[in-house]
């Protein structure tokens, strides 16, 4: 395929009125597929159906504590829970809380006890003039949409394959008090798929903030969600918490992770993990808030990864149902957009997502030409705060949930409309 930019007019009109034919049949198709968010597959989800055998009405319910996972009390975990969280998060069960279901409620819940009460004996936020936040982008619409809710004010640093720039971040931080944290998904981030530079993560726990309660939420969502069982094909991420104490500020980081995309999403378990500190003082505000958690749900997850040692094999199957849906994904746009000279995109080898950047400006249309064919893709703008990307130009891409032949026919329609919107941008048609 040549490159766009190198095509006279007569042979952009004659292509435009090519792919132009293509499109009004695929929109006669009367397609519905969906690549709108990053759902684990009804395949990924039978893996995790034997765990619903292993509680039955004969099963011994008592975790090894001597709890009767049936009954109140517990607030942070059963030992078993703890130490199969403390396994996902990189972390000891000691500083290992676990929660409800979604790591989502918990980083929400973090965000607004800091509005509330602060933290450490620092000024409750909601009490200050303003809060800013750093969100690394493209980034995850989830998080963006914790802030706008709760009046923090965000403000967008680029990301590279190393993760945030970390120059603007350390200027950022270093200038200005009101900022307070930053958002960061060091491994297989969303959506970009990178996974975060040891210099990266040290420069995080090590630089210069004029906040003293500055946070890094360290929502490590796809730990553990290689493509490859070959520990040589697989990322690895610098512990936060070892180098937040290296540098001396033990307190700077909160870990957030869960099950979701290991077992049932809205019926996992959660976690957060922290200093002893900052432990302790989310243990006290707990007590007004919970007497306990799901015990039940926290023992049948415990005993079906095997407290965390289970975890590499249980994931290697979903790495294997995911790896050729994202192999199909890279092909598909190198065989129908490579030469084009119009798009780039990442190649991850974890995560959930493929980040896709068209030409400037035409986001939005092709998102909205693929939900004409019948493809509803994530939001064009949706990977930066307040859904405005101000190039226009990022979209999500994400593989997970269509079945292979479904997955094919959408990045069909996907290149097409890409490949529509660009030669109407070129030609003012």
């Amino acid at each position: 395929m040549p490159r766009y930019a190198d095509m006279s007019k007569a042979e952009l009109e004659a292509e435009l009125a090519q792919v132009r034919a293509r499109y009004d049949e695929m929109v006669a198709r009367g397609l519905s597929l969906n690549m709108a968010r990053g759902k684990p597959s009804a395949a990924q989800l039978e893996l995790s159906l034997p765990m619903l055998d292993i509680l039955d009405a004969s099963a011994d319910l008592t975790a090894e504590d001597g709890t009767d996972c049936r009954n109140y009390g517990v607030l942070d975990g059963i030992p078993e829970a703890k130490r199969l969280m403390a396994t996902l998060l990189d972390d000891k069960p000691e500083n290992t809380i676990v929660l409800g279901n979604a790591s989502l409620t918990a980083m929400y819940d973090a965000m607004v006890r800091l509005m509330l009460f602060g933290t450490q004996g620092a000024t409750p936020w909601a009490q200050l003039p303003e809060v800013k936040w750093l969100c690394p982008v493209p980034g995850y619409d989830r998080h963006f949409t914790i802030c706008e809710a709760l009046g923090i004010q965000m403000i967008p640093v680029p990301m590279d394959e190393n993760g945030p720039v970390m120059d603007e971040v350390e200027r950022l931080a270093a200038s200005d008090a009101s900022v307070k944290g930053i958002w960061c998904v060091p491994k297989y981030s969303n959506p970009t798929g990178v996974t975060y530079s040891d210099e990266t993560v040290r420069r995080l726990a090590a630089m210069e903030c004029a906040a003293p309660d500055f946070r890094i939420f360290w929502d490590n969502a796809y730990a553990v969600h290689h493509f490859s069982d070959d520990p040589a094909e697989q990322d690895a991420v610098l512990d936060i918490a070892v180098a937040c104490a290296e540098a001396g500020n033990p307190d700077r980081y909160l870990k957030f992770g869960s099950t979701s995309k290991i077992t049932f999403p809205g019926a996992g378990v959660a976690a957060a993990a922290a200093s002893p500190a900052n432990v302790a003082e989310i243990k006290r505000h707990m007590n007004a808030q919970a007497i306990g958690h799901d015990k039940l749900n926290q023992l049948r997850h415990a005993r079906f990864l095997n407290e965390g040692a289970g975890l590499a094999e249980h994931m290697a199957r979903h790495g294997a149902l995911m790896e050729p849906k994202f192999r199909l994904v890279t092909e598909r746009l190198e065989a129908e957009l490579g030469g084009a000279g119009i798009a780039t995109w990442t190649n991850p080898c974890g995560g959930y997502f493929v980040s896709f950047e068209g030409p400037a400006g035409t986001a939005r249309r092709i998102v909205d030409l693929a939900r004409t064919a019948g493809v509803a893709m994530t939001g064009a703008g949706a990977t930066w705060p307040y859904g405005d990307d101000p190039a226009d130009s990022n979209i999500r891409i994400a593989p997970s949930l269509p079945p292979l032949e479904e997955l094919d026919e959408a990045m069909d329609v996907f290149t097409c409309c890409v490949k529509l919107a660009a030669l109407e941008q070129l030609l003012g048609a």
